[in-house]
């Protein structure tokens, strides 16, 4: 089953009066949506009884959650002492996941620095691949850790890269951003066509099996020469990507991604527009 949701808390969660996660389960099932991404990105600072908390709030809504690893993440660090950091940050991750009873863990994998290119991407495959027997020995292998596609030129997370991370292991799932390709590649999504051209590229190197389910962040982004910019709201007209193809691309191959809005500020609300538009089709 598609499913649809925000990451983190819409402007108007606010103004509502609200202000716990535990509240951000009804909120989202009252609005019509399936799904909640809570952020870390400045930092696992989050108890267990709190995590368990969240996590039964959600569970009583029929909410699914994942959750977003730190955002400073980066296993192209030449230092391994840096890299040391980033697997604890993944797994901290990971583990207060788990007490949310939630089952995916977005995390960005690398930044190039001043590396070659391909010295950074092959670094970071093999961090990922001591990432991997970490999770299996802290027994999280019952999780999807998911490297994402990112937005900066400069920044490790192209699709191919993505996916060549993602053969490393069962335990890795794609978490493909649709606005940081569309930025990194300068508005390169438009149509059904370049979407199912790059759903089709990911099954027929993963399998359809593995990519049914795969985690999916939209929003509109603003770009420049050297990719993203910020995020923007459905609201602007001047950049991409437009949700629809992607939408008609999903029901023509049969796939049933976890979808997550990242708008800036309108993200619940976006989401729902996006679940609207698959509904109609």
């Amino acid at each position: 089953m598609i499913l649809f949701g925000p990451s983190g808390n819409s402007e108007s969660f606010y103004a509502a009066g609200y202000s716990h996660t535990e509240q951000s389960a009804k909120y989202v099932k009252d609005m019509g949506l399936d799904c909640f991404e809570y952020s870390f990105g400045r930092g696992v600072r989050m108890t267990e009884e709190k995590a368990i908390s969240i996590g039964d709030a959600f569970r009583e809504q029929g909410v699914e959650i994942s959750v977003h690893a730190p955002y400073y993440i980066n296993f192209a660090n030449p230092s391994d002492e840096s890299a040391q950091k980033s697997y604890g940050y993944v797994l901290d991750s990971g583990k207060m996941l788990k007490r949310m009873g939630g089952k995916r863990c977005v995390f960005h994998p690398a930044a190039q620095g001043k590396m070659e290119r391909e010295e950074a991407v092959a670094l970071t495959e093999e961090r990922l691949k001591v990432l991997r027997d970490y999770i299996y020995l802290n027994h999280l292998e019952d999780l999807y850790f998911c490297p994402e596609t990112m937005g900066k030129i400069a920044q490790i997370g192209t699709l191919e890269e993505v996916v060549r991370f993602c053969k490393i292991d069962k335990v890795y799932l794609p978490a493909v951003d649709f606005g940081h390709l569309n930025a990194r590649e300068q508005g390169s999504l438009k149509t059904v066509g370049d979407y199912r051209a790059r759903l089709e590229y990911m099954i027929s190197e993963l399998g359809y099996e593995r990519v049914k389910h795969f985690h999916v962040h939209f929003s509109k982004i603003q770009y420049s020469v050297k990719g993203e910019v910020r995020h923007l709201t459905f609201a602007d007209t001047e950049y991409g990507p437009e949700f629809a193809p992607l939408a008609a691309a999903l029901k023509e191959l049969k796939l049933e991604p976890y979808i997550v809005s990242e708008s800036a500020g309108t993200q619940a609300e976006d989401a729902l527009a996006m679940k609207r538009i698959y509904e109609a089709l």
